[in-house]
């Protein structure tokens, strides 16, 4: 890229490449079938960070679990730790694209290697909720259920994807101060005119998995199973 030689802005180009990407798969002891629960974890975290929180869930230990980490990695300044996050505004399109068809990869090896019964229920947390989202939307394997949790919900996702994973269960803590009561109400409204049933779930906490969340999560499984 060079810069123009009248002292304009340069020329912005955009070139595809490949990069491997990683994701964590836990399977029950067995034969199987077993259901399974994709997840996707949010901004500054692992993948490690995700599966601990979706193990704490009661009756998780009878599903498949499949977390994917976020393909943009970078060091945790405090503790030096690897971590990812799934996208910036700046290439915001391309990295829409990648990430589908990164998740739709490792959706369709998971369910080729593991005994997968019925659809497959996908869990977002903070940044990771619009990736879930997404792949329950637009992804082809079929879709069983949507967990959201500190997490708004894209703009641009067609209505018919998204009923797909109905009742989405949708949960914030109640001193979340990034995703507020304002948001989630704004979310309840864009799902409601898109036809998409959704079940709230307020708790007590902040930007954060809790014990009372994890319980509503095992409810919502225990009816997808």
């Amino acid at each position: 890229m060079t810069a123009d030689p009248h002292g304009g802005a340069p020329a912005e180009h955009w070139l595809p490449a490949t990069t491997h990407g990683r994701y964590l798969l836990e399977v029950p002891e067995g034969p199987g079938p077993f259901p399974l629960l994709m997840g996707f974890h949010g901004y500054g975290e692992a993948a490690e960070d995700l599966l601990a929180e979706l193990r704490r869930i009661p009756g998780a230990e009878g599903w498949a679990l499949c977390v994917v980490e976020a393909l943009h990695r970078f060091y945790n300044r405090r503790q030096q730790t690897v971590v990812a996050s799934w996208m910036t505004r700046r290439g915001r399109d391309q990295g829409i694209r990648d990430n589908i068809a990164y998740v739709g990869a490792v959706a369709a090896r998971v369910r080729e290697a593991v005994p997968v019964t019925g659809a497959t229920v996908f869990a977002g947390f903070s940044q990771g909720g619009a990736m879930a989202c997404r792949a329950a939307a637009l992804l082809e394997c079929p879709c069983g259920g949507l967990i959201l949790l500190g997490s708004d919900v894209p703009r641009e996702l067609p209505g018919e994807g998204l009923r797909r994973a109905a009742p989405v269960l949708l949960g914030r803590g109640d001193r979340d101060s990034w995703y507020t009561e304002e948001k989630m109400a704004a979310d309840l409204r864009l799902l409601e005119s898109l036809g998409v049933e959704a079940e709230e779930q307020v708790f007590a906490g902040g930007h954060e998995w809790t014990d009372a969340f994890r319980n509503a999560c095992a409810a919502y499984l225990s009816q997808r199973c």
